[in-house]
């Protein structure tokens, strides 16, 4: 366990590094800047903002201050502070430095406030997909080959195909004009999380829906299931204690890719219903060109990606002690 964690460790460590290349390459490469779509300034402003921010530093150098401090003794003022006792743009410490758009917020700011609420859009979300998902794998295999196992592959190669924003169109259409029982946008009340949830968790159901019934289907012609029937336990029993541990195995694989999904998938979501997620604010910076912010959510969801696989391999000895991972 313990190599396994620390190959891990220094796994994430080099994936890191690429992908804050790479978004720091492709940031920096398309024309314009964080300053581009104000008015017309000065030259002698604008230099002056571009100094404020050391976007008049070489390009390498501005990458090496996202990695972390240049030199621990060259103090420079944070945007809020101004004093020079702050030292900004160490990735490694945590700080991400100011938002270049938003003049009154660091990047920090903007992250505490908006992940808290795309992690509860996305705990719903996964509620909905594990519950409709689960389920209706667990029906269909039970009753393979029957209309009822027909009906749910049909459903869930609609969910597969329809993208989360069309499903929401219709939704929004159906529970908020035809039958007003849900608001259409909005934050703060349980009510406000169902529909959002439902929507962005619909897709991921689809596709655990077919996983569990793929599972199942393998499971349930092992041997050690037919001699569970043959010593006369309750098919209830059997399935829910026996076989749905190993059959969930596809699906437990699964969770961490789609976490990752439902977390950046949110952002279209968060747009139709004015949810101030953390996907909503990763789109402006795209649009206004806020490289810090974008650095900050692009590293944010890579260490979330990251950290939900390992938890997942993790749980796969939990469920079957048969896998090492040393040997992975």
């Amino acid at each position: 366990m313990l190599r396994f964690l620390l190959r891990r460790l220094l796994w994430f460590a080099i994936t890191l590094l690429v992908v804050m290349s790479v978004s720091f390459t492709l940031m920096h490469s398309v024309k314009g800047g964080p300053f581009d779509n104000e008015r017309t300034l000065h030259p002698s402003i604008e230099a002056n903002i571009k100094a404020r921010y050391n976007l008049d530093w070489p390009i390498w150098r501005q990458f090496l201050d996202y990695v972390g401090p240049l030199n621990l003794n060259e103090k420079r003022a944070t945007f809020l502070g101004g004093d020079g006792s702050d030292v900004w743009g160490g990735v490694m410490t945590g700080d991400f430095g100011p938002s270049y758009r938003y003049r009154d917020f660091t990047v920090n700011d903007i992250i505490g406030q908006s992940l808290p609420i795309s992690a509860l859009l996305g705990v719903v979300a996964m509620m909905w997909a594990l519950s409709l998902g689960v389920s209706a794998g667990i029906a269909s295999a039970l009753r393979r080959g029957g209309k009822l196992d027909l009906a749910l592959r049909l459903a869930a190669t609609g969910g597969i195909a329809l993208p989360n924003f069309v499903i929401a169109s219709f939704l929004i259409i159906l529970f908020v004009f035809w039958i007003p029982l849900l608001p259409v946008a909005g934050w703060g009340t349980l009510q406000h999380m169902l529909l959002p949830g439902f929507c962005l968790g619909l897709v991921f159901a689809a596709y655990i829906a077919r996983l569990t019934r793929t599972g199942m289907l393998e499971v349930l012609s092992q041997d050690y299931i037919r001699t569970a029937y043959a010593k006369g336990l309750a098919p209830r029993t059997v399935i829910l204690r026996h076989a749905l541990k190993g059959g969930i195995l596809p699906v437990v694989s699964y969770l961490g890719p789609a976490t990752a999904g439902i977390l950046t998938g949110s952002l279209v979501i968060e747009r139709i219903f004015f949810i101030p997620g953390t996907g909503s604010h990763f789109v402006n910076s795209a649009t206004n060109r806020d490289y810090t912010l974008a650095m900050g959510v692009t590293i944010l969801y890579t260490v979330l990606v990251y950290g939900l696989n390992t938890v997942v391999d993790l749980a796969y000895t939990l469920l079957d002690p048969r896998i090492d991972l040393e040997n992975e």
